[in-house]
């Protein structure tokens, strides 16, 4: 075992409600740390957001002290020994007893709790997960994280195709972590496994898969570990068809010119999309929300964007779209373009909701009744007719020439009659 010296900058651990927490826990026989991605991320120098704890306490003990101290206690998960804590109102903390896999089968364990700190950390998937904070901030580590770390490397606990056996989404956890905390190439090890048991990805569900890949193609590696993941087969399995990582790869190269967060939606459909089909396939196989779906679909046509075109079809498009998908198909047009990523036109399409905003359209069904339109289906035909006329003489909205627009709608909707 090693203990590092106290965390330098633990003050989310010593102040606050994971202090209060702690002190009801850690006292009277039982022991609490905060473990796993807390302590990762705070010896990174990371953003530290949600906190887990473990006890030696069994959850009928956890209840009660939680209770105890007027907080509620939720028994989120009380037959795997896990207890959240929601304090100040609001607060959550998941709280799990120490616990040894007695049996494990795929993704199910039987587990008894315990009070063995080392069998606790060795049934976990990575070492850099595995580590534990004491309420002073001492960091405990039973399998070698604390160098892991160190060397940018994520490496299975113990031996990788026996942790994968246990859930086959560590597969995806290894090259999300990786592209998140990783250096170089994979861990050796790590990587043969996660190719030897690749067809168990298939045995996963479609929304374990969704969350992981997600998180995975925002992550500041993502492209690295991508080209990975396809050389090895895996990419292909995820997707169920054909991985543009170069297209990804140069879409995260432009969002970084324009200085815009990674979007999660957006890179997966630089990623999996070539036309409509694919974006309906990638809804279906990874189960994304209906606003996730409308995002990838709302990327077909892109090969028909340009800034030679000029600004009516690129107003017309923003007012089609709304500003989040026109910047969508904008940037995949431009990654599948010979255009460079420092490109002004490129750019300056790009950016045009900084610019312009669509008006709305100014003309409503009494402006065509007055014209002597009667209503019904007609009358809708003539306000989309005029709509599209509106959008083709790009947006004006000064009151003649919206009202030579209705005196013409009409005109050419008699005389189709």
């Amino acid at each position: 075992m090693t203990a590092s010296a106290p965390l330098a900058d633990a003050a989310w651990l010593r102040d606050g409600a994971v202090a209060r927490l702690l002190a009801g826990l850690d006292r009277d026989g039982e022991q609490a740390r905060v473990v796993g991605g807390a302590v990762r991320n705070a010896l990174l120098h990371l953003p530290v957001g949600e906190i887990d704890v473990a006890t030696t306490a069994v959850p009928e003990e956890v209840i009660r002290r939680v209770t105890a101290a007027g907080w509620k206690a939720v028994p989120t998960g009380i037959e795997h020994g896990t207890v959240t804590a929601v304090i100040d109102g609001g607060v959550p903390f998941e709280i799990t007893t120490l616990r040894e896999d007695v049996e494990t089968f795929g993704r199910k364990a039987r587990v008894k709790f315990g009070r063995d700190w080392v069998a606790d950390a060795q049934r976990r998937d990575f070492t850099m997960n595995a580590l534990s904070a004491s309420a002073g901030g001492e960091v405990f580590d039973y399998v070698g994280g604390l160098a892991d770390i160190a060397a940018q490397r994520v490496r299975f606990i113990g031996d990788p195709s026996a942790r994968i056996a246990e859930d086959y989404l560590r597969i995806l956890r290894f090259f999300r972590f990786h592209a998140h905390f990783g250096s170089g190439a994979p861990d050796a090890a790590g990587l043969a496994a996660c190719i030897r048991a690749r067809a168990g990805l298939d045995l996963l569900s479609r929304e374990r898969v969704r969350m992981e890949l997600l998180k995975l193609v925002v992550a500041p590696r993502a492209a690295a570990t991508l080209w990975v993941m396809a050389e090895a087969g895996i990419l292909g399995t995820v997707l169920g068809g054909v991985a543009y990582v170069a297209t990804f790869e140069k879409l995260t190269e432009r969002e970084a010119a324009l200085g815009l967060q990674p979007d999660p939606p957006r890179r997966l459909g630089a990623l999996g999309l070539s036309v409509r089909e694919d974006a309906e396939r990638l809804a279906e196989r990874l189960r994304l929300s209906n606003a996730e779906a409308e995002r990838l679909l709302a990327l077909d046509g892109w090969w028909r964007v340009s800034p030679s075109a000029g600004e009516q079809p690129a107003h017309a498009l923003l007012y089609q779209l709304g500003p989040q998908s026109f910047v969508d198909r904008v940037l995949l047009a431009w990654a599948r373009a010979s255009a460079a990523a420092g490109d002004s036109a490129w750019r300056a399409l790009a950016t045009l909701p900084q610019r312009w905003t669509a008006p709305t359209f100014p003309l409503k069904a009494a402006a065509f009744t007055r014209r002597g339109v009667a209503k019904g289906r007609g009358l809708g035909a003539v306000l989309r007719a005029a709509e599209a006329a509106w959008i083709a003489a790009d947006f004006p909205m000064a009151r003649d020439a919206i009202e030579k627009i209705a005196d013409e709608t009409v005109r050419a909707a008699m005389a189709a009659c």
